[in-house]
């Protein structure tokens, strides 16, 4: 069921969606009758979402780190005739306590470089447009170190700080942009590495609640609901009770 305020027409673009969460958004967008543009390196994912909702998914394969990300996003845009809402659901993260550089710099090529790009190509259109919606999928991750897997929690310390700052750019030139942070704790999908997972959700189940806090132009929000409050210790724990965990 679609909220009560959500935009009768969208044009959305999801980064990454061709398993997981940005599956399950790309899903759910074109169920409610939305043109939909959906991206990731693995074409025949896509093209497998897109035979569900053949007349209002359109494909557009390319890798963030390897390929001209500004060509091909301009590409699905003209394909979609625009965009209304972006959503940054790409991103890596590896258990890496041995500390291999080239996990280390996979994931912030992926997670801060082209991340970034990608964020910053969306202001901009939207800025240029005069409205719009982007969206990220962060993590809780952002609000603490990891020494498991420094590079996955600095990088989405970056993504978080880096949407607050374009909330910000927003206001100081009143522009009609819409900034929304999604802080996602354990969701079933195959990204997730770690084997201790409680409270996790189905990736389904946090797309419905991602959906809807985008629908209602929420600013942050964490999926499931329940991780607001692991979000709260996380803040105000103590270095000497966070180390045990």
């Amino acid at each position: 069921m679609q909220p009560r305020n959500q935009d009768k027409a969208k044009r959305v673009v999801i980064v990454g969606a061709s398993s997981g969460i940005g599956k399950e958004l790309a899903l759910r967008y074109a169920a409610a009758n939305c043109a939909v543009g959906i991206t990731g390196r693995r074409v025949a994912l896509l093209e497998e979402i897109q035979k569900r909702f053949h007349e209002t998914i359109t494909v557009q394969s390319f890798d963030n780190t390897k390929d001209d990300v500004t060509n091909h996003l301009n590409k699905l845009i003209s394909k979609l005739g625009g965009m209304d809402l972006l959503i940054i659901s790409s991103g890596a993260g590896y258990i890496n306590t041995e500390l291999d550089t080239t996990i280390e710099e996979g994931t912030v090529d992926l997670n801060v470089r082209s991340w970034t790009k990608i964020a910053v190509y969306a202001f901009n259109y939207f800025r240029k447009q005069g409205h719009g919606h982007l969206a990220a999928i962060t993590s809780i991750a952002a609000i603490r170190g990891e020494g498991r897997a420094p590079s996955y929690n600095a990088s989405k310390a970056y993504q978080a700080h880096y949407l607050e700052g374009l909330r910000k750019l927003a206001l100081y030139e009143k522009l009609n942009i819409y900034i929304t942070d999604i802080q996602p704790g354990f969701v079933k999908t195959a990204m997730a590495k770690s084997k201790n997972r409680f409270w996790e959700a189905p990736a389904e189940k946090a797309a419905r609640q991602i959906f809807r806090a985008i629908a209602r132009k929420k600013k942050k929000v964490y999926i499931t609901k329940r991780w607001w409050l692991v979000a709260q210790f996380l803040k105000i724990a103590p270095g000497w009770i966070y180390n045990r965990i």
